[in-house]
Parts: structure tokens; sequence; C-alpha cells
């Protein structure tokens, strides 16, 4: 079964390569294509991975398609329409994965065929219980659910094609909780689950927000949080009443994020 990886990169000369050879090291012994997206680096990015395409010698074929800059979403989308594979899964160019981390994954779906849509855990997490859910090994994630904790994180999810084929791609005019976006739309008609390991090293380890990128923007992260709320009202996820029950547990968790960054600082 070919799994096709897609990784976005602008100017990622000092973690690119870690990040192709975590996906080049892994033990899923099936067949592995790897399409990075130069998205207008203007640094020694594209240069790296050309020298690492030359140089490779793993049975792995790595791609590099170069485009102007045009945002992650745009860089994801293109690499999604020109995959191959069975599976889709996403990295980013700052990301790394545990080198097990495919063929967990592929072996949750050969023991779930229901599952179209799966993530995992990252930084060391595990989840015992988030509310009244209490999490198994593998949990099942349904859009609402999403609406409360945006489970999914980029670089741990891998994905059946249909899903791409009936989705589509990422909202290229949203910048900011795009991939919340992404998982609400994909959710709301596809089986979501959570394989509660921790199989991916997300920014170094770095805090899950208030530190760089675009997760560093509070206020615009927030701006993308309401959309996405919307997006689950008109998409007919929660009703009215729900919604405004969210929008104040969302509010409520952002004035928290600002207490904690203010207090890191």
């Amino acid at each position: 079964m070919l799994v096709s990886i897609i990784i976005p990169m602008y100017n990622s000369e000092l973690t690119i390569e870690e990040c192709i050879h975590s996906v080049i090291k892994q033990t899923y012994n099936g067949e592995i294509e790897i399409i990075v997206v130069n998205d207008g680096s203007k640094d020694k990015s594209q240069e790296i991975v050309e020298s690492i395409i030359k140089y490779n010698k793993s049975k792995i074929l790595i791609k590099l398609i170069d485009k102007e800059n045009g945002g992650v979403s745009s860089a994801r989308n293109v690499g999604m329409k020109n995959a191959s594979g069975n599976f889709i899964a996403l990295l980013d160019s700052d990301d790394f994965w545990a080198i097990n981390k495919l063929e967990r994954q592929i072996e949750i779906f050969s023991k779930y065929p229901e599952i179209d849509f799966l993530g995992t855990n990252r930084n060391n997490e595990h989840f015992n219980r988030f509310l009244l859910k209490k999490f198994d090994d593998v949990t099942f994630i349904s859009a609402k659910f999403l609406l409360l904790k945006w489970f999914f994180v980029t670089p741990t999810v891998m994905f059946k094609r249909k899903v791409f084929d009936s989705v589509g791609g990422f909202d290229e005019s949203q910048k900011y909780a795009e991939e919340g976006n992404y998982w609400l739309r994909v959710c709301n008609e596809n089986c979501c689950a959570l394989l509660n390991e921790s199989l991916v090293t997300t920014g170094n380890g770095k805090p899950h927000f208030g530190y760089s990128g675009l997760s560093g923007n509070l206020k615009g992260m927030q701006k993308g949080e309401y959309k996405n709320l919307k997006d689950g009202l008109n998409l007919g996820i929660i009703n009215k009443i729900e919604y405004g029950l969210l929008f104040i547990y969302s509010s409520a968790k952002y004035l928290r994020r600002l207490l904690i960054v203010k207090m890191r600082n």
C-alpha cells in the first residue's frame, strides 16, 4: 500500500533534513513517496532537499515541487493533488516522526477498516479522559466533540485517499486555525479516530501555543476558532444553543491561554 507524505516547506533549512530522514527511517515496509512542496523559500531549503534527492539510497521516492509562496494550506493542497498513494499523511517541515509512526497507523487501519482518518498524540501526550469521555487506545472522535478540543494535529494525521477526493483540501483563505476547519469538515463526513500514542515531535517540543509561527498569534488563532464554530453551526454539526455555549467555552480557553503566556514571559 502506497503512503504519500506531504511536507510543505518554507525557509526550513534548519529542520527539513531531519524531518525528511524521520520518514526515510520508518519501519513501515510498504511503499512510501515523499512530496516536498517548496512554498517560495528564500533560504537554502530547496538546495538541501535537492541534495537529499540526489544522494537518496532508500527505496522511497522523494519529489520536490516548487511554487510561489501562497501559504501552508496552498502548499498542502498542491501536495495532496499530486499524491498517488492509497493513504495520505501530513508532516510539517519542522516536525519529526517516531520511527514506527506509519507502521502503527497502518496496523490500526487494518484492524479497524471503518476508520477513514487517524491522528496520533504528540510530544509525549496521553489522554485518559476528557470531560466525560474516557479515552481508549483507539478512540473515535466526532465532529461535534472536536469543537471542544482539537485533538488532531497536522503532522500526526493520516487518512484514506477517498477523504481528500470527497472533502477536498484546506481552505486557503483561512490563515489561522485552518487545520481545525479541515478536521471539522472531514469528521463531519468520515469516520475519524485518535490513536492514543505519542508518535510525533512537533516544533522541537515547544509549547503548543503562544510561542512562534502562526500558533504564536493568539488573537488570530482565536479568530479562526470562532470561524470554525460558526462553520460547525452552518454545517449542522451543532445547534444555536450549542454554538452559544461553545462560544463562551472557547472564549474562556482563550483568556486562559493569554494568562499562561503572560506568566510564561
